[in-house]
């Protein structure tokens, strides 16, 4: 069965409630990685701000008019002592399990990936979880490297 045309388009408030469970599916797949994450209801992203931002960029992916799909490419400052001052960092990437593995995400990330540089970002970063192996397979599709690990103590 081939996939239906996907359009991706800038989010609109009118998908906020849809991101807002797309939230909770992320912090629900990411809480096996991460011990730290606190228990019950969180939230990672004031996803209202950022439709509202004009300086950032969060789309989503539909299919046959259901939105499937999320990412955005926010501004970051950079460390002081790195070679550039700010950079795009890519982040809220989730996909509804029923369209995974059909290039949805490489889409949004390609869609993403031209904003930034359009903006001017010479750098382009985002964090996966170093266990979260189908993530990092998938950003390395799209031309992602490995860079830092970041590690911790308890």
């Amino acid at each position: 069965m081939s996939l239906p045309k996907v359009n991706i388009r800038t989010a609109t408030m009118e998908d906020l409630p849809l991101l807002l469970n797309f939230e909770q599916e992320i912090i629900n797949a990411e809480r096996p990685f991460d011990v730290t994450i606190k228990e019950g209801t969180i939230s990672y992203y004031d996803i209202k701000a950022i439709i509202k931002d004009p300086k950032a960029h969060i789309v989503v992916a539909e299919v046959n008019g259901k939105v499937v799909a999320s990412g955005y490419a926010i501004p970051k400052k950079a460390r002081h002592y790195l070679n550039h001052y700010y950079y795009a960092y890519l982040g809220f990437m989730y996909t509804d399990q029923e369209y995974r593995g059909k290039g949805i995400n490489a889409m949004i990330v390609d869609e993403l990936k031209n904003w930034s540089k359009s903006e001017g970002f010479k750098e382009i970063r985002l964090t996966v979880y170093n266990d979260n192996l189908p993530a990092i397979r998938a950003y390395e599709k799209v031309g992602f490297k490995k860079h830092i690990i970041e590690m911790r103590l308890e």
